[in-house]
C-alpha cells in the first residue's frame, strides 16, 4: 500500500491507477490550488454602413421606323350597257369592280349597267420618326462611416442589434 501525506484530501477514485490525469503520476504530493480558463466571446462593433438607393432616371431614345399605310381610291365610271342578269363583284389583286344597277320601266323589263365603281388599294411607304423617353433604374451605393460615441461613458449613438452569441 501507498502511504498519503498526512494533509493529501481523500482520493474518491481509489488507487491511483487513473492514467489521464498528467499531474497524478508525475508529482503524487502536488496540489492544485488555482487553475487558470479562457473564455472567448463575441462582440459585434459596426465599423460602417451601406446605403443602396434605386434611382429611376429617363433617357431618350429615337423611334426610326417604315410604316405602312393604305390609301383607297374611289372611281366612279359611267357604263349605261344593257345586261340579262346582275353582273357579280369582280375581284382582281388590288381591284374590286361593283356594279350598280338600275331597274328601268320599258314595255318589257331590261337591266341597264348604270356605271361601275372602281376602288383600287394603294400602299404607300413613310418614314416615321419620333424621340421617346425610356425610364431605366440603377442601384447607387454609397457607404456611411461608423459613428463616434455620443457620451462618454462609451454609449453608441443610434440603434444596435444585439447578437444572439453574445449571451
Amino acid at each position: 500500500m501507498e502511504s498519503k501525506p498526512p494533509n493529501a484530501p481523500p482520493d474518491p477514485s481509489g488507487p491511483d491507477d487513473d492514467s489521464s490525469d498528467p499531474t497524478r503520476g508525475a508529482q503524487p504530493n502536488v496540489l492544485r490550488l488555482f487553475e487558470e480558463e479562457a473564455a472567448v466571446s463575441r462582440k459585434t462593433i459596426e465599423s460602417g454602413r451601406v446605403r443602396v438607393s434605386k434611382v429611376t432616371r429617363t433617357r431618350d431614345q429615337l423611334i426610326d421606323e417604315l410604316l405602312a399605310r393604305t390609301n383607297v381610291e374611289v372611281t366612279r365610271i359611267p357604263v349605261g350597257r344593257v345586261v340579262d342578269a346582275i353582273p357579280p363583284v369582280k375581284n382582281d389583286a388590288d381591284l374590286t369592280i361593283i356594279p350598280v344597277v338600275e331597274e328601268t320601266l320599258v314595255v318589257e323589263r331590261r337591266l341597264v349597267l348604270k356605271e361601275e365603281v372602281h376602288i383600287r388599294r394603294v400602299q404607300t411607304t413613310e418614314r416615321y420618326q419620333e424621340t421617346v423617353q425610356l425610364r431605366y433604374q440603377t442601384a447607387e451605393v454609397s457607404r456611411i462611416p461608423a459613428q463616434t460615441p455620443a457620451t462618454e461613458n462609451g454609449a453608441v449613438a443610434g440603434p444596435t442589434k444585439r447578437n444572439p452569441e453574445d449571451t
